[in-house]
Order: structure tokens, then sequence, then C-alpha cells
């Protein structure tokens, strides 16, 4: 799966003592100059600064701050540092690229001691920056210059992305998948793997029903719309749609949950016995099945009408549903919380308890509600919550994705983190050291929105039976973001096959085969 323009340009890519070995100490025959930047997208600045560095040295190279490393923008790096390391590679006045791994540039000032080092004409103008003045004084230490490049204008990296964001999900995708030695041939095996593993999800049920209407106008006294019913169309949703996901997925689902004694019990029970899931229901009859039924006119929603209510199962259906959770056998556990009446923090700690030791433990957090909190799923394998989940839990308005992402992480105390950040992607991070690739940013594969509603069910069931089945993060947070991708081309919550994932993993394959066979 080797890129073309890799395999060219990947002899320029050098970690820091490599390089040393191969330009030796001063003093050198050849002379060194040395640019350190982000380089998130190479711009008309970016080349004037080094296309004048080269004219200063025989040897230009340049080094790249680390993703873990940026966190002056939301959702930065836009470009992973692999193939931001690759753009600057492919330029054929840098001679050698390296990624650094601090946060300064300064050890590695220190160790390849270049004999300039460039920096762009903004960092003078205004007088020297005292971090400037910290590289100054270790080019000082050694005998190195400093000397800044001209420039008349100053572009900037995280200008053009907010003016207009490259579509590089593809390219990012196949940077990850060769940097972590994964084939696209491993992601359709690792479908094929899902058949049989036993999956027992606990969780609130709801029905979404679509009604449509055709608009007929207003009545003249009161500002009311007048509209003309179509049909309905009632789908399982909530928890339940978690369940058959994995069972289309192939999976041996089981689905534990609370219902009211309504028809709408009748149809939920009527349409996970047709797709194969094992349910194990619990009737309240003081309680009506929780039903969200939106009104939509000409594919607007002009209303959303809610039959719910979010108290408290009782003391004795807690005790049911951990009697379940303790003796129906099965491989992971997945709770799926809607804050309709299972999952509170009196009782998440009691179902908690009572999962095995052995079994693999996923969870997601709905805050519709306002009161869903994913910290109070603590010590859990996989967590996929959202941007505005994360935020809610950690109270946090204002720090950026990638820190907010590693904060909750370290909070929750989970192995495992993919915040879904909607149209934008994801963010996995499945380490809280800062390492390479201790996290990772995989760009949504949507092509053409239809509903979004379900998209986060559908990525919760493929990832988890995924990380169950190869243990591979990277694996299971593409898996999921593919599935969730289907999930969001077709109206209506229903379940993804695995065929539909397969179908999507293909087109991106074709895609970028095609983009390298035209080059």
């Amino acid at each position: 799966m080797e890129e073309p323009s890799k395999g060219q340009i990947g002899h320029k890519i050098k970690t820091v003592e490599e390089l040393s070995a191969i330009i030796g100490l001063r003093p050198r025959e050849k002379t060194v100059i040395m640019c350190h930047g982000t380089f998130d997208v190479v711009h008309p600045g970016h080349i004037r600064h080094l296309m004048y560095a080269k004219t200063k040295g025989d040897m230009l190279v340049a080094s790249l701050t680390a993703d873990e490393h940026i966190e002056k923008a939301d959702f930065r790096p836009y470009v992973p540092e692999e193939l931001r390391a690759i753009n600057l590679a492919a330029l054929e006045m840098v001679d050698y690229v390296i990624i650094d791994r601090d946060s300064t540039p300064l050890r590695n000032l220190g160790i390849i001691q270049p004999d300039f080092f460039a920096k762009g004409y903004e960092y003078s103008s205004a007088g020297v920056n005292p971090k400037t003045q910290e590289e100054i004084e270790v080019l000082e230490s050694y005998g190195g210059e400093i000397i800044f490049t001209p420039g008349d204008i100053v572009y900037s990296s995280s200008a053009l992305i907010n003016l207009a964001p490259p579509k590089i999900a593809n390219e990012k995708l196949l940077t990850l998948m060769e940097a972590e030695g994964i084939e696209f041939s491993d992601l359709y095996a690792a479908l094929d793997m899902f058949k049989y593993i036993k999956v027992h999800v606990v969780g609130d049920t709801i029905v979404d029903s679509y009604t449509h209407c055709s608009m007929i106008g207003g009545v003249t006294k009161t500002p009311t719309m007048s509209v003309l019913f179509q049909n309905k169309i009632d789908y399982t949703g909530g928890a339940a749609i978690v369940s058959k996901h994995l069972k289309a997925a192939g999976a041996d689902a089981t689905f534990s949950t609370v219902l009211g004694n309504d028809t709408l019990k009748d149809f939920v029970l009527d349409d996970l016995n047709k797709a194969g899931v094992k349910v194990h229901a619990i009737v309240d009859n003081t309680r009506p099945t929780t039903n969200k039924n939106a009104i939509i006119s000409e594919g607007h929603r002009l209303l959303k009408v809610d039959t719910l209510d979010n108290r408290s199962i009782s003391e004795r259906d807690v005790a049911r549903l951990q009697e379940q959770i303790a003796t129906i056998q099965t491989d992971a556990i997945v709770f799926s919380d809607f804050r309709h009446g299972i999952f509170n923090r009196h009782t998440i700690p009691e179902l908690t308890s009572a999962i095995p030791s052995d079994v693999f433990r996923a969870a997601d957090s709905q805050v519709a509600s306002r009161w869903g909190n994913i910290l109070e799923f603590e010590g859990f394998d996989l967590i996929t919550p959202n941007e505005r989940e994360a935020r809610f839990a950690l109270g946090d308005q204002d720090s950026v994705v990638r820190p907010l992402a590693l904060e909750l992480r370290h909070r929750a105390k989970c192995k495992t983190l993919i915040l879904k950040l909607g149209e934008r992607g994801i963010i996995t991070y499945r380490s809280d050291s800062q390492v390479p690739r201790a996290f990772f940013a995989i760009d949504s594969f949507v092509e053409r929105l239809v509903d979004a509603v379900g998209a986060g069910d559908a990525l919760l069931a493929y990832s988890t039976l995924a990380l169950i089945a190869t243990k591979n993060e990277v694996i299971a947070s593409i898996l999921g973001s593919m599935a969730a991708s289907v999930e969001c081309e077709y109206d209506g919550n229903g379940p993804v096959k695995p065929e539909a994932v397969k179908e999507k993993i293909h087109r991106v394959e074709t895609h970028t085969q095609y983009q390298y066979d035209a080059n």
C-alpha cells in the first residue's frame, strides 16, 4: 500500500539521531541551515522562506512540530505529522526533514548544531521574542547564527484552513494506515471476524418516529402552522439500535432494557425479534416507552414531540438488570445511556459492579437531557462521547479539542477514547503519554449527508466489535468512522450492515488508487 510519492522521498525523512550521523559534527565541509515550524498547510510564505534559507547553506533541514505539541487552534494540526513531513520532503530545496518530539526546537538545535537557523521576518519586526532569544542563546553556545528571511506578506496556515479546509481525508487515512502497517485487506478481514462475538447491550430504548406532512398554510388569526398528515414511520432507536447494529454486523446480540406497557413496547419487541436480537425486557407499567416524534414537511423538521419519563427506574428493576449483567454469558457489555431512567449517578456504580471482570466494557452517554455524564463510566475499555458531551463532563468550554480529549481520557481512566466531532470526523486517544500516535484523527467519510441521527450508535457498535476482534485501536476507529458515515447517508435510524461498510471502504480504496494512478 506504499504511496508512490513516499517511496521516492522517504529517504529524506530522518530522526534527529539519523540526521546527526549523516551531517557529522562541526566543523563541517558543507554548511547546514535549519528551519522550524508547524507547516500545517504549506503555503507561498513557507516556500519563499525555505527557498531563501537554501541560498544560505549547502544542506537545508526542515524541522516540524509534532502533533502532540500543537495547541494554537481547534482541531489542529489539520494535516498529521507524517503527511506534513512528506509535504516538506517533496520540495526540491529541502534536503532532510525531522519531526521534533519536543515542544520547542532547543534540544534539537543543540544536537544538530546547524550553522544557521532561519526564522521568518515576522519574528524580528517587533523585537526579539523571548522564545527566539532562547534559540539564539543555544546557537551562540556553539558558534551558530540566526538569520531572518525577508517577506513582505505574512501568510497564515490557520487562516487558509479556516477559509477553505483542504479535502485530504483519504490522504490522511493512507498516511495513518501506512504508519501503523495496516492494509485495506486488514479492514475487510476485521469485518469478517465479527461473527459470533457475544455482546450484551444495556440501555434506554427510544422509538424514533418520523411524521411526514405537507404544508397547508397558516391560521389567519394566530401564528399557527397547518399541515396535512401523510404518513408516520417508526424506527427502533436509542440503545435498541445499538443492539441491531451489532446483530447486523454478525455479532450474537443480547439486549436488556426497560419498556412501558403500551403498543410501542410491542413494536420494539417485534422489531428486535425479527432482527434476531435476544431481548430481556423489563416492563414498567408506570412509564411509557420513550418516543421522539419529529414532524417533517418538505424535508424540514418543524417540531419534535417527546413522550417520555426520565425518572430513575426502581431498585427492583436495577436488581433485575444487575442479575442479567452478571449471568448472561458475553464477551462485551455496552452501556448505551440516553438518560431516560436506567442510568444515573446512583445506578451506574451498581450496574457496573455486576460486570464480570473478564468482559470488555464500552459506554456512551448522551447529554440531550443535560444530565448525562460520560465520566460516570469510569475505567471502561472504550468510551465514545461527542465534543459537547466531553465539554459538559469536564465543565470546559474553552480548551481546543485535543487537550480536551486527553483530559477526558485521563479523568475517565479509560483504555480508549473515541471523541466524535460531527462533520470533522473523530479523534482517538489510546495513551496518556506524549508519544507518536498516542492520538490520531480520522476525517468523516460522509459523501452525501441525509440524516446524521444514529451515526454515533453505529460507531459505538462497530468500534466495539473491531477492538474485541483485532485489539487494534486504529482499525476500530476506521471501521467505526466508516459505519457512522454509512448511517449518515440514509434517512432514518436503521442498522448498518457490513456489506455497506465494505462498499464504503472499497470506494475510498478505489478513489485513492485512482488518485495515485493519475499522478
